[in-house]
């Protein structure tokens, strides 16, 4: 099957990552075979919003970028043993860098043109002042501007008209026009805060919105959201989850919550990766019943790069992919939860593809579920490149003619203009 053309300097979806360092030489073996969620070539490292668009700060590990080799499975050949266990719980991996907040989840590091913030706040002035509304501008005005400059841009608007933005667009637009806008102008950080308190509200749990802001987050990342969350709601996420979830799914999100996985930059160790799918094996099908909270201990406290190598050497050893076998040992929220952790380890691309997928398939379209997760993946041009040509290897088919076979009108246009 072949995959999409590039999009200016985006790699297509799949593309080799390049080769090893001149110092360095590829090991023996690596990659294995692809499973459920990667491709022969290599699996891209986890990445971090916005890092294409010019003035974002250089994140460790561009998506597409070859994959350091220090942190590539390079030990024992897979399905054969390895060295003795070690228990379970302990720091394996030593210390590592962290990984610096994405875009927008930190303090601006892009350089301000108050030119073009001055020149963008009239051009949305002036397309929803007097009669009627010019929702083309509205979108080109927004679709593409840099989340960390959200807040400078409202900021700009306020100065130079004396009104407020998110107001504005409000009363001018409706319905999931309407949404999406609001969500662009939230920001990255505000809108996952957003869409957490959308989550926990009232009576029940929005899951699928719960995982789609607290799965596989950073530790600055969800440091930030948890600040934000408090300054916003005044109270804590940590006790607004425990209220709002029960049983051991509860555990599993406090464990998510500490935001102490374990960094990208720390050593994807061999010895440690067969202690982990020994541990894994022993705390599912090796044995009779599942300890739930062993397994979610290993996995909300490990790496994306980790967690690839581990999926990778554990379906090589017995012959079963972690996803399903998650999905034969779980059920309900936790098991969702375990596996979106395990599918964006193995290639994030492909859990977001099949995210956007999901807010469509069946019955109708899931809409406002639709718009956050075109609008989280819009932050970061390349991903969203990324994601493009996961979807088309996937399912066969232009992500953009899927979307516009689910919507209409302004709304289908902001979300086109966001994926284009």
């Amino acid at each position: 099957m072949s995959f999409p053309p590039p999009q200016g300097n985006i790699p297509p979806y799949g593309a080799p990552h390049g080769a090893p360092p001149a110092h360095q030489s590829a090991p023996q073996g690596f990659p294995p075979q692809p499973s459920a969620y990667g491709q022969q070539q290599g699996y891209p490292p986890p990445q971090q919003f916005g890092q294409q668009h010019p003035g974002y700060p250089q994140q460790q590990h561009p998506y597409g970028a070859p994959v350091p080799q220090q942190q590539q499975y390079t030990g024992h050949p897979l399905g054969q043993s390895g060295p003795p266990q070690q228990q379970f719980g302990v720091q394996q991996y030593g210390s590592s860098m962290p990984t610096p907040p994405s875009p927008g989840y930190g303090p601006n590091t892009m350089p301000v043109n108050e030119a073009t913030a001055a020149a963008a706040a009239d051009a949305l002035r002036k397309s929803m002042k007097g009669f009627g509304t010019d929702e083309a501008a509205l979108i080109r005005t927004l679709c593409h501007y840099p989340g960390p400059l959200i807040p400078h841009l409202k900021q700009t608007y306020q100065q130079r008209h004396s009104r407020n933005l998110e107001s504005d667009v409000a009363s001018e637009t409706s319905s999931h026009f309407e949404f999406g806008l609001l969500s662009i102008l939230r920001g990255p950080l505000q809108q996952d805060v957003f869409l957490l308190n959308k989550a926990l509200k009232g009576i029940g749990t929005n899951e699928s919105l719960l995982n789609d802001v607290l799965i596989a987050r950073s530790n600055a990342d969800l440091n930030a959201v948890k600040h934000a969350y408090q300054a916003t709601y005044h109270h804590t996420l940590e006790s607004a989850v425990s209220d709002d979830l029960s049983a051991k799914t509860e555990r599993l999100f406090s464990m998510i919550l500490t935001a102490t996985r374990n960094e990208e930059s720390a050593l994807v160790l061999p010895q440690s990766i067969d202690a982990d799918v020994e541990e894994l094996h022993r705390s599912t099908e090796g044995k009779h019943g599942t300890d739930e909270l062993k397994v979610c201990s290993l996995l909300s406290s490990r790496s994306d790069g980790q967690i690839r190598a581990l999926a990778l050497a554990y379906e090589a050893k017995y012959r079963i992919s972690v996803e399903k076998l998650l999905a034969k040992e779980f059920s309900g929220h936790m098991k969702t939860a375990l596996i979106q952790m395990v599918r964006a380890g193995s290639d994030r691309a492909m859990r977001d593809a099949l995210l956007l997928e999901d807010s469509m398939a069946g019955l109708g379209t899931k809409d406002e579920m639709l718009v956050s997760r075109v609008v989280r993946c819009h932050w970061d041009r390349e991903h969203m490149g990324q994601v493009k040509g996961a979807y088309k290897v996937k399912f066969g088919k232009d992500l953009v003619q899927r979307i516009k076979g689910e919507t209409s009108g302004d709304y289908q246009r902001l979300l086109v203009a966001m994926i284009e």
